[in-house]
């Protein structure tokens, strides 16, 4: 059962009525207000305040406002006049009464709720509808815009095409005048030489002579050579930098290493694993193997295959540098540096082809010596990784961590 609120106040002017209504310690989100024209009620659990108002009001007109732990309402009434209570309530006793009263604001309230909302409809379709007219109108002035562009450049491209022809023309009757000047120039000169005794007449002998020099040259030049093509073969190289770029001995030392490494296994004795299968002999399936098993989380069951890799072949770099990686997730820190320190060792002479594999040995390696708090050999290692990588925005950050972890330690030393 509610607890109804009995201590409010109400003041009135001819035009409006003021209540204020104690909320009892409770916060604004916890109160709920439900108002219409003969209606009003304040729910704030376990308190209820209600009210069927006197007379009706104008709720649209009407306010709330939360101050000092009040709720105060200013109520605006329909007619000018005094009421004599607050609430037609006062000396009713009468329950069927009120809960009829109680519905018919409840059903005012959703009728007016109704309406509301379908005037708010009625204008987005309003605003729909105008915002529909102008954009019509906007495409239809643009359109507009664009058929008198395209008016304006056919006129233009039809006067330009006029003129062209009118050049044309003239450059035309040109040409025929000076054709017909030639015609009459070229029969003058045919008249003039009928008037002459028949017979050719001879070239000037320096004409004769130059064309006989000019046949002897063509003469003596050899036939035109016949077309073809030349291939041109290029030594394939294995890295990718330039050759002016690259350190050819140490290139050649890495890759004399990887082959002796690819010819077989360095074990000297391979009875013990006369039981294994043959993908289980060969070091590149365990370190698959490996691989996939760190990745699913199982570091203890790939530390055992890469375990196995090396027994199998034990100068592959990458077998010792994927083992630090598993020992750093099992916490085995010391471990993890001396399998670092392995592959770096391997990982000689340092080429750009090694280049990837010597950087993750190094980051591995200052991992571990940072959990040990040698922060010191943890940056060498971090530096000589950025070395290699200058541009991964990655080893910049942690870089500059252990730097500051170790200007901080100085600091504190130094107090």
């Amino acid at each position: 059962m509610p607890v109804i609120v009995q201590d409010y106040k109400w003041e009135q002017t001819d035009s409006a009525v003021f209540v204020s209504v104690p909320l009892k310690g409770m916060s604004a989100s916890q109160v709920d207000v439900f108002s219409t024209d003969e209606y009003l009620k304040v729910r704030f659990p376990p308190f209820l305040f209600e009210a069927f108002l006197f007379a009706p009001v104008e709720d649209d007109k009407s306010t709330a406002t939360i101050k000092k732990g009040e709720m105060l309402f200013t109520l605006q009434k329909r007619s000018k006049e005094m009421w004599s209570h607050l609430t037609v309530k006062h000396g009713m006793s009468d329950k069927e009464t009120l809960k009829d009263l109680r519905l018919r604001a409840i059903q005012a309230a959703q009728e007016k709720a109704v309406a509301r909302s379908k005037a708010k409809a009625e204008k987005v379709q309003e605003e729909k509808k105008y915002t529909l007219d102008t954009m019509m109108k906007l495409e239809d002035e643009e359109r507009a815009t664009i058929q008198k562009m395209k008016a304006g450049e056919r006129n233009r491209a039809a006067a330009e095409l006029e003129a062209w022809k009118m050049q044309q023309s003239a450059r035309e009757e040109e040409e025929a005048g000076r054709r017909r000047k030639q015609a009459k120039e070229s029969e003058r000169m045919t008249e003039e030489q009928r008037s002459r005794k028949p017979g050719l007449p001879s070239l000037p002998k320096s004409s004769q002579t130059t064309r006989a020099v000019q046949q002897e040259k063509r003469a003596d030049l050899p036939a035109p050579r016949s077309s073809g093509a030349i291939k041109i073969h290029f030594t394939p190289r294995v890295f990718p930098t330039a050759l002016r770029e690259s350190r050819v001995p140490e290139e050649e030392e890495w890759l004399k290493k990887q082959a002796e490494i690819r010819r077989g296994g360095v074990c000297a004795d391979l009875h013990e694993f006369e039981d294994l299968s043959e993908e289980e002999r060969n070091p590149d399936w365990l370190k698959e193997k490996g691989d996939k098993l760190f990745v699913a989380g199982n570091y203890q069951a790939a530390i055992n295959v890469y375990d196995l890799a090396l027994r199998l072949n034990g100068k592959i770099p990458a077998l010792y540098s994927n083992r630090a990686a598993c020992h750093l997730k099992m916490r085995n820190l010391h471990k993890a540096i001396e399998d670092s320190s392995k592959a770096l060792e391997l990982l000689t002479p340092p080429v750009a082809d090694n280049a990837g594999a010597r950087m993750k040995a190094h980051v591995r390696r200052g991992t571990a010596f940072c959990e040990l708090e040698l922060y010191v050999e943890g940056l060498q290692d971090y530096q000589a990784a950025l070395k290699i990588d200058p541009g991964n925005s990655a080893l910049q950050a942690d870089t500059q961590k252990i730097r500051a972890t170790i200007q901080g330690g100085s600091e504190t030393s130094k107090t």
